[in-house]
C-alpha cells in the first residue's frame, strides 16, 4: 500500500512516545513477515527480513548478503515535548501540580492550554528482574494554564521560564497527589513495583487533514514521525537488488543523540557489522562495503513561512505539496555534499517527484540532524533530506498532504536505485 496522509495520521496517533513509535513500527514489520532479533542472541545466517529494537530506537533490514553495499534511510523517533520530573508531585495555592520540564527545543507557548495525556514506559520489578511496560493515558489528565492577559504587566504575556511556568495542574485538594501511583494503576501495575519511569506529555487532539481541500496535515510530532512513517513505508516497498535496504530510527536526536541508542552511539555500525558477520562475511568484508553505501538522513524541513518570509534564504522558496527537500549547509550542520545530493536527485527522478533545495539563512543559526553524526560514526556518505512543514517544534505542526506520498516514494527509490 502506498503511503498516504490518512495512514500517516494513524501512525502518529498510535505513537505518542519514542517507545510507541518503535512498537508501532515493529508491529507493522511483524505483519509483513519480519522477525525481531535480540542483540544478545546469535543472528541467523539466512537472507531474511529482520529488525531489532533498543529502547526508543529501531533498525530493520532485508537480505543478509555479505558483500552488497547498504542503502540506509534514517530518522528519529523523539520530538520536543514536556517530560515528567522524577519527583513530580507539587501543591500550590490549592492546586495539585505535576512538575514538568522541556525536552529538546520545545516551543513552550504552544503547550499552554492544551489537554495533555501521558505516555512512555515504566521499569517494573518482576521478582529479581526488571521489565519495561509501555504506558499510554489518553485521558485529558494534565493542563498547563496560560496566565490571564489581565495579569501580565503590559498585556503582551510573559516570557516563559522553563522551571516555573510549564508545570501542569491535574486536580485540587488539600495536598499533593501521587501522580506516579495513578499512572501505575492505569497500566495495571502495582505502584510499589515501579522502580523508574520515563514519562512525557502528548497533545490529545487527533491528527487530521485540514484546509478547504484537505490538502494539509495538522498533527503533533510531524518532526520527525513524518520521516519515521515515510521511511518505514519506503523500506517495506523497497526490494533488495544491488544494495541491502536498511531503516534506522534513532531516539534522542532532539537532545544531541549522545546516548546508548542515539545516532552518536555504536548501534548502527555494530548492527551493520553483525549483519555482515551473520552472513558469513568478515570484518574486512564489512569495511569494504561501507564506501559504496549511502545514508539518507531524513528530517523535516522548513517551508517558507507566509507571515515571516524574511526569515528564509532568498532564492530558496520551499513550498508544501511541492516535493521532497534536499538540505545543504556548507558548515556541515547537514551532511549533504555534491555526490550525495546527486544520488538523491536521481532518486527523485526515478520516483517521478519534484525536488526542492533548501539553504538556511547565513545570519541565523542552523539546526542539525542525525546526518553529520551518522556520517562521522560510520564513514558512510550521507545526504540530508526532508519534507516541508510549518511550526517545527510546536505542539502542533503542519505539512502538505501530498508530500507524504512523494517523500516516501523518493526514499523508496533511494533505497533501491534503478
Amino acid at each position: 500500500m502506498a503511503a498516504s496522509p490518512e495512514s500517516l495520521c494513524e501512525f502518529i496517533d498510535a505513537s505518542p512516545s519514542p517507545f510507541h513509535v518503535c512498537a508501532t513500527a515493529a508491529a507493522q514489520l511483524a505483519d509483513e513477515g519480519f522477525v525481531e532479533l535480540s542483540e544478545a542472541d546469535a543472528w541467523p545466517a539466512d537472507g531474511g527480513r529482520y529488525f531489532t529494537v533498543r529502547a526508543g530506537s529501531l533498525i530493520a533490514w532485508k537480505s543478509a548478503d555479505a558483500g552488497a553495499p547498504f542503502r540506509i534511510v534514517g530518522g528519529h523517533t523523539d520530538s520536543p515535548n514536556l517530560r515528567v520530573k522524577q519527583h513530580p508531585d507539587r501543591f500550590s495555592t490549592g492546586w495539585r501540580i505535576v512538575a514538568l520540564q522541556p525536552y529538546g527545543g520545545a516551543w513552550l507557548n504552544s503547550w499552554l492550554d492544551r489537554d495533555l495525556g501521558i505516555s512512555g514506559r515504566l521499569s517494573v520489578r518482576r521478582g529479581t528482574t526488571v521489565e519495561d511496560v509501555l504506558v499510554r493515558i489518553d485521558d485529558p489528565l494534565l493542563r498547563v494554564p496560560q496566565l490571564a492577559i489581565h495579569l501580565s504587566e503590559d498585556r503582551r504575556g510573559v516570557e516563559l521560564n522553563p522551571q516555573r511556568h510549564v508545570n501542569a495542574v491535574w486536580g485540587v485538594g488539600d495536598g499533593p497527589g501521587d501522580f506516579l501511583a495513578h499512572v501505575a494503576q492505569f497500566a495495571d501495575v502495582d505502584p510499589r513495583d515501579v522502580l523508574a519511569a520515563d514519562l512525557m506529555t502528548h497533545d490529545l487532539t487527533p491528527s487530521r487533514l485540514v484546509g478547504a481541500d484537505r490538502e494539509l496535515v495538522s498533527a503533533p510530532r510531524l518532526d520527525n514521525q513524518g520521516t519515521c512513517y515515510a521511511g518505514l513505508e519506503a523500506f517495506l516497498a523497497a526490494e533488495p537488488g544491488d544494495h541491502v535496504p536498511v531503516l534506522v530510527l534513532f531516539d534522542h536526536e532532539e537532545v544531541g543523540s549522545t546516548s546508548d541508542h542515539g545516532a552518536q552511539s555504536e548501534l548502527l555500525p555494530t548492527t551493520l557489522e553483525r549483519i555482515t558477520l551473520a552472513a558469513g562475511g568478515t570484518r574486512e568484508d564489512f569495511l569494504r562495503r561501507l564506501p559504496g553505501s549511502m545514508v539518507a538522513s531524513g528530517d523535516m524541513a522548513h517551508a517558507t513561512h507566509p507571515n515571516y518570509p524574511e526569515r528564509h534564504e532568498p532564492g530558496h522558496l520551499i513550498e508544501v505539496n511541492a516535493g521532497p527537500v534536499l538540505k545543504v549547509q556548507p558548515n556541515l550542520r547537514y551532511a549533504t555534499d555534491g555526490r550525495t545530493a546527486a544520488a538523491f536527485a536521481l532518486a527523485c527522478e526515478q520516483a517521478g517527484v519534484p525536488l526542492q533545495r533548501y539553504e538556511h539563512r547565513a545570519d541565523l543559526p542552523c539546526g542539525s540532524t542525525i546526518g553529520p553524526m551518522t556520517a562521522a560514526r560510520t564513514g558512510i556518505p550521507t545526504v540530508d533530506v526532508g519534507a516541508a512543514q510549518l511550526a517545527m517544534h510546536s505542539a502542533r505542526e503542519l505539512m502538505g498532504a501530498s508530500d507524504v506520498a512523494s517523500y516516501s516514494a523518493a526514499l523508496r527509490a533511494f533505497l533501491a536505485p534503478a
